[in-house]
């Protein structure tokens, strides 16, 4: 057996089945783009889905690929045993091999063992395969493919050995290959009462699809009979590597030399798992930030934390107490980087989140270990762990149940999980209400019908505004007629080709009208894009009637689509200059560009200051007046990437995408970009920046307008100064200034009328003093006093009166406010504020607060303002 590293053993799978004659498609991203039960990709053929159903058509029938899987969250969850297993990881890479109605049985066998025993040289005694029970097609191949006996063939009549996508759909026995890791270690070969050992590990799975599964429970074969594979990366790469543990492979190895390093610990015994998981949520965590994911309290993000904070638990309990998960990400860009490069470009971002994820983590860390500890010293080993207390750290500390669980069962006390769950109903409701699947909905039949019996809209709008086209498809109420009538209800038309852009990447899809003058006039209000394919027009048919097969003139709103061009080209610039001055890590997360306003979401840990702003204003604006022409130039994402091309994390890009660059040689935004844009720079115009807000955690948005936009918002807030400056008989220039010494001059004047009304108070009304019990009882209501001076107000009494105990009512605004103040000589019998919550009582009010001296209340009800002070009055009798 040849020693392969893993990075070597996918170049040879790839390889070799691009020899025999397949297209090698790159992964897609984490995030599924075409299964909305999935929460992430889970295995190679996710993203072939829709050509095996026959929904999609390529111009291939046969391919190979590396896909990044997750299995950490939904359906597929191997969070818990991560670290504790040899085999389970949450990230694993998915080699695959597919074939669409080209070859079967017999070419999927021999691929298989050509590949494990030519290029990888394992021993063919080795290894073991598995057929369904009534596949005697495969059982008969495998002996003359691979000479195999019986005694090396296992027949297996359960559902691990038939593959099914659905309820309904395609579906076929499967044949398993498994490797003999030798006698030392426990296990049986599948079937036996030992299956579940570790000696025969299953390193290859083939799904012979050669089934169509019927609501009724019957099955008829496949008009095309296809092929899905699936071997994962870790476990060969034990296998070829001699080993017997998925963590000990090359790759592993160095991430895990990396955390003994940086944690000054050593992988023993006690610390094997810690540094697995360290390794292992390493990988997850790096690809799906690469991938677009956030952390967050919900959904994908949700799981994101989960597997960031498990990870940082197990690096605090090897005594680390600074933020160290980030210093391992340029490791793994080393270990996968080439492989996939979205790791390259998202290193800056993965670093920037992961240390951001560690200060919030740590900033609790020590709080919720301090409770924990505090709860499990009541407790003796075999006891329960309350669910409640373990809802606390999750809900005040943000500790993921993981977290909880894997330390209390560590101790051996059982973790209460339906007292957690109990506690957690509300959330998890939420959670799953808010749940929507991969964010992109199955499209309907009826755009896979109509792509596979026209192809894809042809696209003229880059170059053009009008055009003509013939009418292919006509859809109302969801379903296809021939023909639409003039009406109030919208319609969707979809031509052969089209100057209108259908709305994706975030801008708005174009408006205009299709005309045939002699038999209608159709006035378009909005244009969609499904499939990616197909532009889809949303119309209502004001004159005439329209039908399939009709020519037509298709004519854009030139006004409407210069805004929209305008606006997308200022978010590209806009982008490119935000990371030039706040860092790489700064990535577009969403946008909108509309004819009026853009909207540009960024992941960004923190605010974007005043001065940042204006400075990215100053110099986007500076781009703008260069006049220099944008650049569009299709090559392959390669080829684009080698450019400096910026790719959206998580898009899934075709083999050709068009690279738009917009700025001076030496200081401009390059981008793969499907939208409209700009000719030159200059017919932005120019470039207003009007909010900047946070709209979750670490995502940020900037709101904008450009060209005669942001000439009318210049025009407006110009009106408004000189209506100001008028207003205050000053120029523009002296605006400020006259403006702040009228504040001045106004909070004078407000403090002088206090102070002239407290005088007049207190100078003028002898008749508020009233002896009781050798005490001056002073009460007094006024309309006119502010709250903020009634304090002054019953201090200046009780100075004036001495050894007086003073209450005064304030019923500005509707409502009473109380305070009562009481001399220093006589707080030993009184508290004041005791007597003002008796008057606050009697006014509706809940009580008061202060100092024994001196304290303030209130309440609502204006009518019993005497009741209030004859209960004071009655409290010091």
């Amino acid at each position: 057996m040849q020693y392969k590293t893993i990075n070597e053993i996918r170049s040879s799978f790839l390889d070799y089945f691009k020899k025999n004659n397949h297209k090698i498609v790159p992964s897609s991203p984490l995030i599924p783009y075409n299964d909305s039960s999935l929460m992430f990709v889970n295995s190679g053929m996710v993203q072939f889905k829709n050509i095996f159903t026959g929904e999609e058509k390529v111009d291939f029938t046969t391919a190979s690929s590396s896909q990044k899987c997750i299995r950490a969250g939904g359906k597929h969850n191997d969070l818990d045993n991560v670290g504790y297993t040899a085999r389970h990881h949450t990230f694993f890479e998915m080699l695959g091999n597919f074939s669409f109605g080209d070859y079967f049985k017999e070419q999927a066998i021999k691929l298989a063992w050509d590949f494990l025993t030519k290029e990888l040289c394992l021993p063919k005694e080795k290894l073991y395969v598995t057929v369904y029970h009534d596949d005697l097609d495969a059982l008969n191949l495998w002996k003359k493919i691979a000479g195999l006996s019986d005694d090396r063939i296992i027949k297996i009549s359960t559902n691990d050995n038939f593959w099914s996508m659905g309820d309904t759909g395609p579906c076929g026995p499967c044949s398993e290959i498994f490797y003999d890791h030798g006698d030392k270690i426990f296990g049986g070969l599948p079937g036996t009462k030992d299956e579940d050992g570790d000696r025969f590990v299953e390193i290859w799975n083939l799904v012979f699809m050669q089934y169509e599964q019927l609501a009724d429970g019957s099955r008829i074969n496949l008009p095309k009979q296809s092929i899905d594979t699936g071997m994962g990366i870790e476990r060969i790469g034990a296998v070829v590597q001699n080993l017997h543990n998925n963590y000990d492979i090359d790759l592993f190895r160095n991430l895990i030399a990396v955390s003994e390093e940086l944690s000054k610990t050593k992988a023993t015994d006690a610390t094997f798992a810690s540094h697995r998981i360290i390794a292992d949520h390493l990988r997850s965590s790096g690809f799906l930030i690469a991938d677009g994911v956030m952390p967050s309290n919900e959904g994908r993000g949700y799981v994101l934390r989960r597997i960031m904070r498990r990870s940082m638990r197990h690096i605090h309990q090897l005594g680390v107490r600074e933020p160290m998960m980030n210093l391992m990400v340029p490791y793994l860009v080393r270990e996968m980087g080439d492989s996939y490069p979205e790791l390259i470009r998202a290193k800056d971002l993965i670093v920037e989140v992961i240390k951001q994820e560690e200060e919030k983590f740590g900033a609790t860390l020590s709080k919720g270990l301090k409770l924990l500890d505090t709860e499990l010293s009541t407790l003796d080993q075999g006891s329960l762990f309350s669910g409640e207390a373990a809802f606390k750290l999750y809900d005040t500390y943000g500790f993921p149940i993981d977290i909880t669980k894997d330390i209390v069962e560590g101790k051996n006390i059982k973790l209460d999980a339906a007292g957690f769950e109990s506690c957690m109903q509300k959330q998890k409701e939420m959670a799953r209400k808010s749940w929507v699947g991969s964010g992109e909905k199955i499209v309907d039949e009826i755009w896979f019908d109509i792509y596979n019996s026209h192809g894809a809209t042809e696209f003229l709008g880059y170059t053009k505004t009008k055009a003509t086209g013939n009418i292919i498809a006509i859809i109302e109420d969801g379903k296809n007629v021939t023909k639409a009538s003039a009406s109030d209800k919208e319609i969707i038309i979809i031509t052969n080709q089209t100057p209108f852009y259908g709305e994706s990447g975030g801008q708005m899809g174009d408006i205009g009208i299709i005309t045939n003058d002699k038999d209608f006039t159709i006035k378009v209000t909005d244009t969609k894009k499904y499939l990616g394919k197909l532009h889809a027009h949303v119309v209502v048919v004001e004159k005439g009637s329209v039908q399939i097969g009709s020519s037509a003139n298709l004519i854009v709103d030139q006004k409407h689509r210069n805004e929209l061009r305008s606006n997308h080209s200022a978010t590209h610039i806009l982008h490119y200059v935000m990371r030039k001055h706040l860092g790489a890590h700064i990535t577009q997360k969403g946008s909108l560009v509309s004819s009026e306003r853009l909207r540009f979401d960024i992941a960004s840990p923190k605010a974007v200051t005043k001065e940042e702003l204006l400075l990215i204003e100053r110099e986007v604006n500076d781009i703008i007046r260069t006049n220099t022409l944008v650049d569009t130039t299709i090559m392959s994402v390669d080829q684009a990437i080698q450019k400096g091309a910026m790719a959206l994390f998580g898009e899934k890009y075709s083999e050709e995408v068009r690279v738009v660059s917009m700025g001076p040689q030496d200081d401009h935004s390059v981008e793969l970009c499907g939208g409209t844009h700009v000719n030159a720079t200059g017919d932005i115009g120019c470039f207003k920046i009007i909010s900047e807000s946070a709209i979750s955690s670490g995502v940020r948005r900037i709101e904008a307008v450009t060209g005669n936009n942001a000439i009318l918002l210049f025009q407006q807030q110009h009106g408004l100064l000189e209506e100001i400056a008028s207003s205050l008989k000053s120029s523009r220039s002296d605006i400020t200034s006259k403006i702040q010494v009228l504040i001045k001059d106004k909070k004078d004047l407000e403090k002088n009328v206090t102070n002239l009304k407290q005088a007049i108070l207190i100078s003028s009304d002898t008749s508020l003093v009233e002896k009781i019990n050798q005490i001056n009882f002073i009460s007094d209501v006024s309309s006119e006093i502010e709250v903020k001076d009634m304090r002054k107000w019953a201090e200046d009494l009780n100075k004036k009166h001495g050894d007086a105990i003073v209450i005064v009512v304030s019923t500005i605004g509707g409502k009473s406010s109380i305070v009562v103040s009481i001399s220093d000589n006589l707080v030993d019998k009184f508290n004041a504020v005791e007597l003002v919550k008796i008057a606050s009582l009697k006014l509706g009010g809940a009580g008061g607060g202060g100092k024994p001296n001196l304290a303030q209340g209130g309440g609502s009800d204006i009518t019993h303002i005497q009741d209030a002070i004859i209960a004071v009055k009655n409290a010091i009798r």
